[in-house]
């Protein structure tokens, strides 16, 4: 595998409408950057294959800076329009999105 280039020119946005399901303690990080541990859920009708399919999902999100403190006032159950990248953790499998700008539904 290729080590990637500075600039690459491949695309990883998700724009995801969810329900704020979980959050942690608003942290900070070594550096002093505020962040923000949430679980997103999300439910919807998708079209596939000629059909229709329910989709369900939970996904691990983060913020940071702003970003992260907003969310850390935003109640439990609150319905998001989030925006962001979606990346491994530093620790473990799977993905989180990274929240770079979200507002509420």
């Amino acid at each position: 595998m290729r080590a990637p280039s500075a600039v690459h020119p491949l695309t990883n946005r998700l724009q995801l409408e969810a329900r704020l399901a979980e959050k942690s303690a608003l942290r900070y990080t070594p550096a002093g950057l505020a962040a923000q541990d949430v679980v997103l859920e999300h439910q919807s009708l998708q079209s596939e294959a000629g059909g229709e399919r329910l989709v369900t999902l939970r996904l691990k999100a983060v913020a940071f800076g702003t970003l992260a403190e907003r969310l850390a006032r935003t109640d439990l159950g609150s319905g998001l329009r989030c925006e962001g990248f979606l990346a491994s953790p530093r620790r473990g499998h799977g993905v989180v999105l990274h929240i770079q700008a979200f507002e509420p539904q």
